[in-house]
C-alpha cells in the first residue's frame, strides 16, 4: 500500500509497505528496520521469535517517547520481561502489526512526537 503525505517533509516518512518490504522516503527496505524522524537503522533480527532483551535496550537508547513495534503481518506480543528496559526508562511501547505501525508512525511523526518504529518486514 502506498501512503501519501499531505506536505513534503525532510523527516523520515513511511511511503509504502507490503509483503516483504517497507518503503521509507521512497527507498525500499526488505529487511527489518528501525525508523525515527531523523534516522533509519537496520534492525539485525532473525525473526520475532529471536527477540531478546538487548533488542529492546537498543530501542531504549534512541530516547524516544514511544516505540511502535510492528510485528509483521499479524500482531504478536513479546514477553514483558524482554521490554522491561523500555518501561523502566518511561518509554511507551505499542505493539501492532507492521501496516498499523507504519500508519501510526506517520501520524505521530507529523505531530512532532519523539517516536520510533521498530518494523518487522513480513514476507
Amino acid at each position: 500500500m502506498k501512503l501519501h503525505a499531505d506536505t513534503p517533509t525532510a523527516l523520515n516518512t513511511v511511503t509504502a509497505y507490503g509483503a516483504g518490504f517497507v518503503e521509507i522516503n521512497q527507498i525500499r527496505h526488505t529487511t527489518h528496520v528501525i525508523v525515527t524522524p531523523d534516522r533509519v537503522l537496520p534492525w539485525p533480527l532473525a525473526s520475532f521469535e529471536a527477540l531478546e532483551a538487548s533488542d529492546f535496550e537498543r530501542l531504549r537508547d534512541l530516547r524516544t517517547e514511544v516505540v511502535l513495534m510492528g510485528t509483521g503481518a499479524r500482531q504478536r506480543f513479546p514477553h514483558p520481561r524482554l521490554a522491561r528496559s523500555l518501561a523502566e526508562a518511561g518509554i511507551g511501547l505499542e505493539i501492532m502489526n507492521t501496516p498499523a505501525a507504519c500508519r501510526t508512525y506517520n501520524i505521530l511523526m507529523a505531530e512532532s512526537r519523539k517516536v520510533a518504529a521498530a518494523l518487522l518486514v513480513s514476507s
